[in-house]
């Protein structure tokens, strides 16, 4: 799961609202953002915020937001990185642990932040445990109903299938039995920034797709904020048994690979699914 969330994030950055980009849209290779300075085949915030989720379930650490705020503050530190939103960026800079990120963050955002992250916590073991898993790590920085709502369905989507609660086809309709939202809706056209609207793309994506190097051209195809689209689609379509697990080779191996780089993620990956039906 983690290593196709980078795989997508890292080809979608290439592409982050920059439509005219999209022709290159061919699976050969990590493109250069035409404006951003990011280094092709780099991960960004989808990532990282991911992993810091990942490392407190595996640690089986109290699901606070203390804890939580604290392993976003720690990612970012060991591991600085272009992606965050600007003022994200020198606020992460600025302040030293998660007590801080808390007493001066502005959680009141309906953005895509809190859905980006999510997927990891599709491990839990019942759809209410995600439900509460997610709107807890959600409202730290996305505490409004559609930042909560759409960060609870990415954490759904991978559940979903992690589980094999029924046909890819019927996640849509399964999302709208726990969660408010229009998710039976196929998506058409830009994805702008609210949470909501990356994940409707990328749940579009999923229910229509059945390779996962079809996946991730159909995120990237809609334009906008196709990292993240790409990124939470791709995490929930690495779990499903409807999707061949076909991501090109050059793209696994193009990931970045440092200290927590592709291997990194590997190992998190395993020791995440370890956890299922324990959590």
């Amino acid at each position: 799961m983690l290593l196709e969330l980078a795989i997508a994030d890292a080809y979608g950055a290439g592409f982050e609202y920059a439509d005219e980009a999209i022709v290159n849209n061919d699976l050969s290779r990590y493109v250069q953002h035409p404006r951003f300075r990011l280094i092709p085949g780099c991960y960004t915030d989808d990532t990282q915020m991911s992993i810091a989720i990942a490392e407190v379930i595996v640690a089986q650490a109290a699901w606070t937001p203390e804890v939580l705020a604290d392993s976003f503050v720690r990612a970012f530190k060991r591991d600085e990185r272009e992606g965050y939103s600007r003022n994200f960026y020198h606020f992460l800079g600025e302040i030293q642990d998660g007590d801080e990120f808390l007493t001066k963050i502005n959680p009141e955002s309906d953005k895509s932040g809190g859905a980006m992250r999510a997927a990891p916590i599709g491990i839990y073991s019942t759809p209410e445990k995600v439900i509460e898993a997610a709107t807890i790590q959600a409202a730290i920085t996305h505490n409004t109903p559609d930042g909560i709502n759409a960060a609870v369905a990415a954490a759904l989507m991978s559940h979903y299938f992690i589980y094999r609660l029924g046909a890819k086809q019927k996640l849509g309709q399964f999302l709208k039995g726990y969660v408010s939202g229009e998710w039976n809706k196929p998506w058409e056209g830009k994805v702008k920034s609210k949470g909501w609207m990356s994940v409707r793309a990328a749940i579009t994506a999923v229910m229509r797709n059945d390779s996962m190097s079809q996946l991730l051209q159909d995120c990237i195809a809609f334009t906008g904020d196709v990292d993240t689209v790409a990124a939470i689609a791709l995490a929930a379509g690495s779990c499903s048994e409807e999707i061949t697990q076909d991501i090109p080779h050059h793209l696994v191996t193009g990931l970045e690979n440092g200290t927590y780089g592709r291997d990194y993620l590997i190992e998190l990956d395993k020791q995440l699914m370890q956890l299922k039906s324990v959590l």
